[in-house]
């Protein structure tokens, strides 16, 4: 029996806007984009070439304290690449905010960065052979 992690719901503000950051800056494509009605819709995006994705989901109510903090405030979402230098140049160009410069970790190359509501990503390439972060 093969099981995988699907997707991961993140808290949005508004449908539109996370969808430009994550396809127009971070370079995610869109997967699917479907009216549920009552204004609420199943937004999923992925890297290009990945299985799993990110569902972004808007919050209402009590949610909304949430948005940019469902980590707390520490990186909890890794965006592995297979080409750091490429990446990390198109993201900063599109105007992704790095929190820091590229740096050489053991495991591979990494920096942090923040979508528009301040959640935490690494952008990270392996190094060959090389133990995953912890």
């Amino acid at each position: 029996m093969t099981m995988r992690l699907a997707l991961t719901a993140l808290l949005v503000r508004e449908y539109d806007e996370a969808l430009d950051f994550y396809v127009r800056k971070a370079g995610f494509e869109l997967v699917e984009d479907t009216d549920m009605g009552g204004g609420k819709r199943w937004v999923v995006v992925r890297p290009k070439g990945s299985q799993g994705g990110l569902l972004l989901a808007r919050a209402v109510g009590e949610q909304a304290r949430a948005v940019g903090g469902q980590g707390g405030g520490r990186v909890f979402l890794f965006l592995e690449t297979d080409d750091f230098a490429a990446d990390h140049a198109r993201m900063s160009a599109a105007g992704v905010r790095f929190l820091e410069d590229p740096r050489h970790e053991p495991y591979g190359t990494v920096a942090v960065f923040e979508d528009l509501y301040g959640n935490r990503f690494d952008l990270i390439q392996r190094a060959e052979a090389a133990p995953a972060p912890r």
